[in-house]
């Protein structure tokens, strides 16, 4: 078995964004060689996520407004967490929408249901971020 990892590198221009790295992940798999196996995906930041979904801009507007209604990043004296940073709704929307994500791998190519993109969600950007590519098999 083989193992092959890569990390993808992030600084966006916002606080929240929705980047869809699937193009990104599918050249590291081209790079590691494997065609049979599994590839993870996760966000190294507490408050960042990774995730499958529709790559389509009216879901990833629904997204902003229904993450906003459900933690809204302010007033910031909402939460007990903020303090030395302003970012505890961005916390909360990390566990809602996920740290990580696992794709089959099926000769050399993710094993995509139809309309699947993987996403970086970042949720307290304008700084830098990691995302781990971990990719496992034959």
């Amino acid at each position: 078995m083989k193992s092959y990892r890569k990390e993808l590198h992030f600084n966006t221009k916002t606080r929240r964004a929705y980047i869809n790295i699937t193009p990104r992940v599918e050249a590291a798999l081209a790079e590691s060689g494997i065609r049979d196996g599994l590839c993870l995906v996760n966000a190294m930041n507490i408050t960042a996520s990774v995730f499958i979904n529709d790559n389509e801009s009216g879901l990833h507007r629904d997204f902003e407004r229904w993450l906003e209604r459900l933690a809204p990043e302010k007033p910031y004296d909402q939460y007990d967490h903020n303090g030395y940073e302003d970012n505890a709704d961005a916390h909360l929307k990390r566990s809602v929408m996920g740290r990580e994500v696992v794709v089959a791998v099926t000769d050399g190519k993710l094993d995509f249901g139809t309309w699947e993109q993987i996403f970086y969600g970042e949720f307290d950007g304008m700084r830098d971020k990691r995302v781990l590519v971990k990719i496992v098999g034959e």
